[in-house]
């Protein structure tokens, strides 16, 4: 049974979707939940479904290096096979990831290699796009750029704001992450797909 740490920074929405999955035959099992952020709603989330949580506010740091030692230790603690940033808003140092090389997942808001970064809903709009989506991916020390292991597709209508795109894409989210996860736990990482298939090209 795989151990799994999941990293937020806000309500953890993706994070209780990973958990609400992990039961019954699923290979992994969450361990521990980890933020940076002390008012984060999904501590009391994490704390209902019996889930160890600690805390590392990087306020308290000097520099990022001396947060991110700190965040390791609370990992090394938990021992966990797998890493999931789910909501994390905090740039991790190529040291760092290197760390847990192959054992760290990410969940970007775009269809990558497309917008790497932020604002993503706004970029996929600018440019037009017919499609939108998500992406599960590896995390490598490249930003948004390690081996993708799931992407999920929504349309993009006529009229349709930032704000917009992020409410459809959420549940999208949700459903892509648990896949992903379940897959790669047992070390397949052939890719997960869901919703259209659609490819990711602009309007004419």
């Amino acid at each position: 049974m795989k151990r799994v740490a999941i990293l937020i920074s806000g309500g953890g929405s993706n994070m209780e979707a990973l958990v609400n999955d992990m039961q019954g035959d699923h290979p992994a099992r969450p361990v521990l939940v980890l933020t940076n952020n002390p008012d984060a709603g999904g501590l009391a989330k994490a704390a209902a479904h019996g889930i160890p949580t600690a805390c590392v506010n990087h306020r308290d740091f000097p520099d990022r290096p001396a947060f991110e030692s700190a965040l390791n230790e609370v990992l090394q603690q938990a021992a966990p096979d797998i890493i999931c940033l789910a909501g994390f808003m905090r740039i991790l140092t190529p040291e760092f990831i290197a760390r847990w090389q192959g054992k760290m997942l990410n969940i970007h808001p775009s269809i990558l290699p497309l917008f790497r970064g932020l604002r993503t809903h706004q970029r996929a709009l600018d440019e037009g796009m017919a499609v939108h989506g998500c992406t599960v991916h590896e995390v490598t020390g490249e930003l948004d750029g390690g081996p993708i292991l799931g992407q999920a597709v929504i349309p993009v209508r006529d009229g349709d704001t930032p704000d917009d795109l992020a409410a459809r894409l959420l549940p999208m989210e949700h459903r892509l992450y648990p896949a992903a996860l379940r897959r790669f736990a047992v070390g397949d990482r052939t890719k997960v797909v869901v919703g259209a298939s659609t490819h990711p090209t602009p309007h004419p």
